[in-house]
C-alpha cells in the first residue's frame, strides 16, 4: 500500500477514535465511530484476497448495522427527553438499544458471531488493530452512558465469558482462538462495568498489552495455525520459551499480569453479593485456560516433524522490530506486583 494512503488511513483511525472520546453529543460520537469504520476498511481489504474481501464486507455490514442502531436510539432519546447529551441518558429504551448497538460494535456475545469470521480473514497486523484500537471508541461510550439496566450487562458479560470459552475449544486457527479470547475478556469487562468503571478500564489496558504481545509473537513466527507454532523452536527459541507465560497470563494465572484484573473483578462481584455470577465467570475462565494451555503445549512440549522446514537452522531474519515485542512481553508477564498500586488508584 502507498505509504501516503496508509498514513491518511491511520490518521483517520486515530481521528475517529479521538472525536468519539472528545464528544458529548451523540451525533459527534456517531460520526467518530463511522470515521473509524471507514478508515479500517481499506486496511482490511488491502491484500485483495477473497477471504479478506469477504471479512471486510462482513465487518462493514455489522458496523453499519450497529451505527444505524446507535443513531436510531440517540434520535429516540432526543425525541423522548429533548437531550442529545451522552451523559443525559434518562429513558431506559434508548439506553438499552445503545448498549446492544455498542455490544455489536465490539463483538460481545450473543452478537459476537461476526468477530471470529472477520478476524480469520485478516492478516495479523490488521487483526491486532481490530482487536485493540477498534474497541476503544465504543468502550468510551459504554463507560459514559453508564447503563442503568444492570441485568442486561450481567447477561451480556456472562454469555460472553461462556461463549468465549466454549467457542475457542475446538479451533485450530490462531486468529479464531484470539477472537474468542477477545470475546471472553470483553465479557469480564462488561460484568464489572456498573460497579467499578475504573476496574473495567484497568482490565481493558491489561487485555491490550497481552493481546499486543500475543499477536506480535505470532507475527514474528508467521504462524496462523496451531501446527505452525510447533516449528517456532527453530526460529526463536528464547521467545518460544516465554510465549507460554504470555498465553497463561491471557488465561489469568498467578503470578502473571493477567491474574490481576480477574482477581479484582471477582473480588468486586463478591462485594456486590453476586457470588453466583462470580462463580460462573471463574469457571468459564477455565474453558479459556484450556485452549491457552493447548497452544502452549503445541509450542513448547511437542517436537515438530523432522522434515526440512522443521530442521533448517537457517531462517530469513524477520524484518519486524523486536522492541515493541520485548516491552509488551515483559509487561504481559511481570506487572502483577503493581496490583496494590492499581487497587489504591481504583478506590475512590
Amino acid at each position: 500500500m502507498n505509504p501516503y494512503i496508509l498514513a491518511i488511513l491511520l490518521f483517520g483511525l486515530g481521528l475517529g477514535t479521538t472525536i468519539t472520546f472528545a464528544s458529548s453529543h451523540w451525533l459527534l460520537a456517531w460520526m467518530g465511530l463511522e470515521m473509524n469504520t471507514l478508515a479500517i476498511i481499506p486496511l482490511m481489504a488491502q491484500h485483495h484476497h477473497p477471504r479478506a474481501v469477504e471479512a471486510t464486507t462482513k465487518y462493514f455490514l455489522t458496523q453499519a448495522t450497529a451505527a444505524a442502531m446507535l443513531l436510531f436510539a440517540s434520535v429516540t432519546n432526543a425525541w423522548l427527553s429533548g437531550q442529545w447529551d451522552i451523559q443525559q441518558m434518562t429513558h431506559p429504551l434508548p439506553t438499552t438499544i445503545i448498549t446492544l448497538a455498542l455490544a455489536l460494535k465490539i463483538g460481545l456475545a450473543p452478537v459476537h458471531a461476526w468477530l471470529p469470521e472477520v478476524l480469520q480473514g485478516l492478516d495479523l497486523t490488521v487483526g491486532l488493530i481490530l482487536s485493540t484500537w477498534q474497541k476503544l471508541a465504543p468502550f468510551a461510550l459504554i463507560l459514559q452512558i453508564n447503563p442503568t439496566n444492570s441485568t442486561i450487562l450481567i447477561i451480556l458479560g456472562l454469555t460472553s465469558t461462556l461463549i468465549g470459552g466454549w467457542g475457542g475449544l475446538n479451533q485450530t486457527q490462531l486468529r479464531k482462538i484470539l477472537a474468542y479470547s477477545s470475546i471472553a475478556h470483553l465479557g469480564w469487562m462488561i460484568l464489572v462495568l456498573q460497579f467499578s468503571p475504573s476496574l473495567t478500564l484497568l482490565t481493558l489496558l491489561t487485555y491490550f498489552v497481552m493481546t499486543f504481545s500475543t499477536f506480535l509473537v505470532f507475527k514474528l513466527n508467521k504462524a496462523t495455525t496451531i501446527n505452525a507454532l510447533a516449528t517456532s523452536w527453530t526460529k526463536a527459541p528464547i521467545l518460544t520459551s516465554l510465549t507460554p507465560l504470555i498465553l497463561l497470563s491471557l488465561g489469568g494465572l498467578p503470578p502473571l499480569t493477567g491474574f490481576m484484573p480477574k482477581w479484582l473483578i471477582l473480588q468486586e462481584l463478591a462485594k456486590q453479593d453476586l457470588a453466583l455470577t462470580a462463580t460462573v465467570a471463574a469457571l468459564s475462565a477455565l474453558l479459556s485456560l484450556y485452549f491457552y494451555l493447548r497452544l502452549s503445549y503445541a509450542m513448547t512440549l511437542t517436537m515438530s516433524p523432522n522434515n526440512l522446514s522443521g530442521t533448517t537452522p537457517w531462517r530469513l531474519s524477520s524484518s519486524q522490530s523486536t522492541l515493541p515485542l520485548a516491552i509488551s512481553t515483559a509487561m504481559a508477564i511481570c506487572l502483577l506486583p503493581l496490583a496494590p498500586a492499581a487497587t489504591a488508584l481504583l478506590t475512590p
